[in-house]
Parts: C-alpha cells; sequence; structure tokens
C-alpha cells in the first residue's frame, strides 16, 4: 500500500467512524505509528482531518480552518493551479476574483497581464492587482470580514450584481462527493452566489484536499462550472458530473512568433496547458493566435463599429475570434 492509497484509506476510515485513534489506523493499514503520524499530520496541514491528541477525527463542519494557516497549505499546489488560471485569462479581460488564498495566489499570477478589469470581495486582491497602473480595479462594498479581508453581505451582493464580467475566478471550501460546492460563511456564499449569476464564463479553482470536504453552507454545484483547475483528476463522482455536463475541452490561444517559431511565451503557454490537461484529464487545443488582434479588428470595421470602440473591445473580440475558429476547425 503507497502513500497516496493509505491516505484514502485513513481518511475513509475517519469518515466511517468520526475519529480514528493512531492505534487503531497502524493495525488497519499495518505500518507504524511513526507512519500514521506522519500521515495524520500532513492530512491536517491539508485541510482534510483534524489532528487531535492520540488521533484523528472529521473537520468540523461549521468552522474554517484560521487564513494565516490556508495561506501556508499547499502552497506549491497553488501556485501551479494559479499559473494555469492565469494562462486561460486574455489581456483586457473583465473579471471577478472572489475570497480565499488559491485566489490571492490567482492575482500575483496575473500581474504579467495587461488592461484588465476586475471586481473583487477581497482586501487582499485589490490589494496585489492594484500595483498595475493599466488594470482598473474595483473593490466592492460592505463588511470587511476581519480574520481574512474578505468583504461580504448584502451590499456586497447589491454591488456585484450591478456587472456582467468574462469570468468569474472562484476558490471555495469544499466540494462533496455529489457536486455541492460548500462554505462556511452564508454572507459569503451569497455574494459567490451572485458572482455566479453574473459570469459569462466561470473558472473554479480548487486543489485536489477540497473533494468531499465538509462545510455546512451549499453555494451552488459544479454543474454551474465552465472549468475546473485542479492538481489531480477529481475522485470518480466529479468527473462523472464533468462528463455529464459535456464538458469537451479547452481551448487556449498560442502566442507563436509571425515565423510560426515559439517563443518563451508559447513555450510557457504550452507547459500551462500540459500540466491542466495532465491533472484535470480534459484535452487542451492550443490554437495559433497570430493575426488574431487583425481578424477582430477587421470583423468591427465590417460591422461598422467606430474605431474607439473596437479599440476598447480589442482584445475581447480577439479571444472570440480564435474560440470561434478553433470550434469551426473541430467541427468540420
Amino acid at each position: 500500500m503507497n502513500q497516496t492509497q493509505r491516505h484514502e484509506k485513513i481518511v475513509g476510515l475517519i469518515k466511517q467512524h468520526g475519529f480514528m485513534s493512531i492505534d487503531d489506523l497502524v493495525s488497519a493499514c499495518d505500518v507504524t505509528p511513526q507512519t500514521i503520524r506522519r500521515d495524520l499530520n500532513q492530512l491536517a496541514e491539508n485541510g482534510v482531518v483534524s489532528r487531535y491528541h492520540g488521533g484523528a477525527g472529521l473537520n468540523r463542519s461549521w468552522e474554517n480552518t484560521p487564513y494565516q494557516e490556508r495561506k501556508t497549505q499547499n502552497s506549491e499546489v497553488k501556485e501551479k493551479i494559479a499559473e494555469a488560471v492565469a494562462a486561460m485569462i486574455p489581456d483586457g479581460a473583465s473579471l471577478f476574483i472572489n475570497i480565499g488564498t488559491t485566489t490571492e495566489m490567482i492575482a500575483t499570477k496575473l500581474l504579467n497581464h495587461k488592461n484588465l478589469h476586475v471586481v473583487t470581495n477581497n482586501i487582499h486582491v485589490a490589494t496585489i492587482l492594484s500595483a498595475k497602473e493599466d488594470f482598473s480595479v474595483i473593490i466592492a462594498a460592505g463588511e470587511v470580514r476581519y480574520r481574512d479581508g474578505g468583504i461580504i453581505g448584502e451590499a456586497t451582493c447589491d454591488f456585484i450584481s450591478q456587472f456582467r464580467m468574462d469570468y468569474g475566478i472562484i476558490g471555495i471550501s469544499g466540494i462533496s462527493a455529489d457536486g455541492a460546492l460548500l462554505d462556511f460563511d452564508f454572507r459569503e456564499v451569497k455574494v459567490s452566489q451572485a458572482i455566479l449569476e453574473h459570469t459569462q464564463h466561470v473558472i473554479l479553482a480548487a486543489d485536489y484536499s477540497k473533494f468531499e470536504r465538509r462545510a455546512m453552507v451549499e453555494q451552488g454545484h459544479i454543474s454551474q462550472v465552465d472549468c475546473l483547475v485542479c492538481d489531480k483528476t477529481p475522485p470518480p463522482a466529479i468527473s462523472d458530473i464533468i462528463e455529464e455536463n459535456n464538458i469537451k475541452g479547452i481551448i487556449i490561444g498560442n502566442p507563436l512568433n509571425m515565423d510560426g517559431s515559439s517563443g518563451s511565451s508559447a513555450q510557457s503557454v504550452k507547459d500551462t496547458s500540459q500540466n491542466i490537461e495532465k491533472n484535470i484529464n480534459i484535452p487542451i487545443c492550443l490554437w495559433d493566435e497570430r493575426l488574431s488582434t487583425v481578424g477582430a479588428f477587421n470583423l468591427s470595421s465590417q460591422l461598422d463599429i467606430n474605431v474607439s470602440k473596437r479599440e476598447k473591445k480589442i482584445d475581447e473580440n480577439a479571444a472570440a475570434f480564435i474560440l470561434q475558429g478553433a470550434i469551426d476547425f473541430l467541427n468540420n
């Protein structure tokens, strides 16, 4: 039994019994007490179980892990997820970003983008992104939650509902076996629900520890998500839901040089797409984005859109141009 199999067995026993002692787990897994202690400490650090004297039990569904602890949990995994999400966002896009340590990591990876328009209820995200002069960053009204800088409440929901954004980047505290998206604070959940309702494309960023993690407030369902970015293939039940909702693949613009060669940007996109494809088991289509800006500008001209409006929408239209080209190719 390898470590991954042992962790799955430990978590399964804890879910079945509510609490398992170290001695019981030693007998069940046929390993030393030192190995079980290391396993439990790692699972507790990842937020999967709660560590107690002499063993481990289920996480409390009404209370999240403290913010400072969450910031350091799975930091390397969160960074990879953040890089993958950032690679999906085109320059000039508009996006919501909600509360969470993963979304804060994503904000840092967006700093190389240009002309983003961001609405957020996360003070830390606003602070990170406001460092870019060409970014438009709007922070939502509402009550500031002291423990993590999240902004919540009815005023926040009303504020979010005024916008309609290209992308909604959301984190989550837990995902149940039936695909329910779960969190701990009903006021935070209300804001995230408003984001889901006012976003064209929802991207859920969640590391594997969030699957089957308990939390008592239901935010929505994974079927409302357009793209799940995770560090491992989701559990079978979640994979079935993704398949049922007919998510066939992801299309990413490939920034080749004009002579067709691959520079550093194209290599970065290739590396990131391979990581996404490996982790979420959904095919990635890299589509040549050369001349997409020219194509989008010419299309706007044909539609008799004035020059100033063309320039404001050029990145958005170029992204649509890339997507349509890939879809036409795949359908023929």
